[in-house]
């Protein structure tokens, strides 16, 4: 009887954690490479998430997108989410620091990496806080006013 109520105990938060993982469609979310076209086309500069379904601290990040200044700075970028457990390579390629989890990059319209615009976290550059959506805004300005629309 003890297994079968922590078996569901474990169950629930499995179930809770993923309902709670959500990226927020309302910011208009591409894949790597329709955003790097878009990003192209439309002369902008990409904002570049890689994340997993499994890491707490992702599911954590992904409420920052739905604070509403995250979504209004977002228009002025095209964002791009990676699963990173989907895309090793892809992953692989834009990890200047390393391969950590959840990782935010930014991009130049032309798909190179804008390495500067890091967080103030020496061992994890791309780390941004993942419940404070300050955090995020303030690498969002400093990409928006380096790469900004060209």
């Amino acid at each position: 009887m003890r297994i079968a109520v922590l078996m569901l105990a474990a169950l629930v938060l499995a179930t809770d954690a993923r309902a709670e993982s959500d990226w927020n469609s309302a910011i208009g979310w591409q894949t790597f490479e329709a955003g790097l076209v878009a990003a192209k086309e439309q002369k902008k500069p990409v904002c570049l998430v890689f994340y997993t379904d499994w890491c707490p601290h992702c599911t954590d990040y992904s409420r920052v997108f739905h604070d509403a200044r995250v979504v209004a700075q977002s228009k002025a970028f095209v964002m791009v989410r990676v699963n990173r457990d989907q895309h090793v390579e892809l992953s692989n390629r834009f990890a200047p620091d390393g391969n950590y989890i959840p990782r935010t990059l930014f991009l130049g319209s032309d798909g190179a990496i804008a390495a500067e615009i890091v967080t103030d976290r020496p061992d994890f550059k791309y780390f941004y806080n993942t419940k404070k959506p300050e955090s995020l805004l303030a690498g969002m300005e400093k990409a928006a006013a380096k790469l900004g629309s060209k």
